[in-house]
């Protein structure tokens, strides 16, 4: 039987490679030195054309359900590794027949969760790192993908430009429906509980996981973290055209649960209008250099966050999902920012920087917004609050480098 090579772009460079050998019998010659995770099956990093691909060997059937299932995801756009080929007909050179292999392109700045975990991580990227594999599975099953075989093995995990990723790296049973079942979800979530324990249970016996962690509670966790993500992005929520302040809501309550926003989306029909939101996990610093990269604004992480969650209403409200960010950044600055850090009365221009202003105007809208049950202008906000609560509030810039001692303690009323 001939070498059979099934390419989306075929490279000629994979001819040469030793398909004659079985996989694990590769020269040195012909692999790179990378982390490899726990896999049932052989699997190596293999040079190829200035890149590296992932060659894994299985059987014929196998691997041409994996390569379609992952050519599915891709195209869904879900974080899965890229196929590349599948190559069956191998025969060994006394003429016995071997397994096929899938060959998918390797993920760069991506690691097994053993090489991850040997790293000695402070526990807030710890914690980011497991809440990126959470997101996937609630992604996964967003689209109607049920895994069947959920566990840290079959995932890997990339930290690229401050965002924490986890990718499907193995499809073998995943299958793709138009919508899951509430039982085939919670088989998934039944079957990770029990992967991701016993692999946490192995890092522990290896030393590689911190002192007092206890490997089912962490798989709790994970779990519990799904639950909330997915009833958040899950809850059936209609918003009229002045309700704006409820899609500010959604977004707070996602980020008090550590989650950030990547994607929104707002679609309108005769109802009403829908909202779809995609979360992430972000590094620290990373929405104050977004910020600076979209505005030049130069302000703390904190504000870079509300201000970059107002960003994001404000494209999904003009229905410009599809232009250039930066284009729609600049509109906002010009058109919503600007205009709102400029409207404070000379004489209360020390009370706050113009970001914590905005973002006070922010909040303000908000409470307004709750409080009178549909949105409130931004103008109205804004006038409000100079009236009722700047005033209030000290001089940042008048304190900005004086001596603390040299502030006076004024003692507060006991509350009751």
């Amino acid at each position: 039987m001939p070498l059979d090579i099934s390419a989306i772009n075929p490279d000629p460079a994979m001819l040469d490679l030793p398909w004659s050998q079985p996989l694990e019998d590769w020269p040195d010659s012909h692999l790179a030195a990378l982390p490899r995770g726990i896999s049932r099956h052989v699997v190596r990093f293999v040079r190829l054309s200035g890149r590296v691909v992932a060659i894994k060997e299985i059987t014929e059937h196998l691997a041409r359900r994996e390569f379609q299932t992952l050519r599915t995801l891709r195209r869904m756009d879900l974080p899965a590794v890229k196929p590349l080929a599948v190559v069956s007909g191998r025969t060994g050179a006394a003429g016995q027949p071997l397994d096929s292999c899938l060959v998918t392109q390797h993920l760069r700045f991506s690691l097994p969760y053993r090489a991850v975990f040997s790293q000695r991580m402070r526990p807030d990227t710890a914690r980011r790192t497991l809440d990126a594999l959470a997101v996937l599975l609630v992604r996964l099953h967003l689209a109607g993908c049920f895994w069947g075989d959920v566990s840290l093995s079959n995932t890997l995990f990339r930290r690229d430009a401050g965002d924490f990723a986890a990718y499907l790296v193995d499809a073998e049973t995943a299958e793709i429906h138009p919508q899951l079942s509430d039982g085939q979800r919670q088989h998934d979530l039944t079957i990770a509980h029990g992967n991701i324990a016993g692999e946490l249970m192995d890092l522990e016996a290896a030393g590689l996981l911190d002192e007092g962690e206890d490997p089912v509670e962490i798989a709790n966790r994970i779990m519990f973290r799904y639950d909330l993500l997915w009833r958040e992005l899950t809850s059936e929520e209609r918003f009229e055209q002045g309700d704006r302040w409820r899609v500010e809501e959604r977004i707070r309550r996602l980020n008090n649960l550590g989650f950030d926003v990547d994607e929104l989306e707002m679609t309108t029909d005769v109802d009403g209008a829908s909202l779809r939101i995609q979360p992430r996990i972000v590094d620290a610093g990373h929405h104050s250099r977004r910020l600076m990269r979209l505005t030049g604004l130069d302000v703390e992480e904190n504000q870079a966050r509300r201000l970059l969650n107002d960003l994001d209403s404000y494209r999904a409200a003009t229905e410009r999902q599809g232009d250039d960010e930066s284009l729609v950044a600049h509109d906002w600055v010009t058109q919503i920012y600007e205009p709102v850090t400029r409207s404070v009365p000379p004489e209360l221009r020390g009370k706050l920087e113009p970001a914590e202003f905005f973002h006070e105007i922010l909040e303000h809208r908000w409470y307004l917004s709750e409080r009178a049950g549909h949105d409130t202008l931004i103008e109205d906000a804004v006038q409000d609050y100079v009236q009722t609560v700047l005033p209030g509030k000290p001089d940042e810039a008048a304190v900005l480098g004086v001596d603390t001692e040299e502030i006076p303690i004024r003692a507060r009323p006991v509350r009751p």
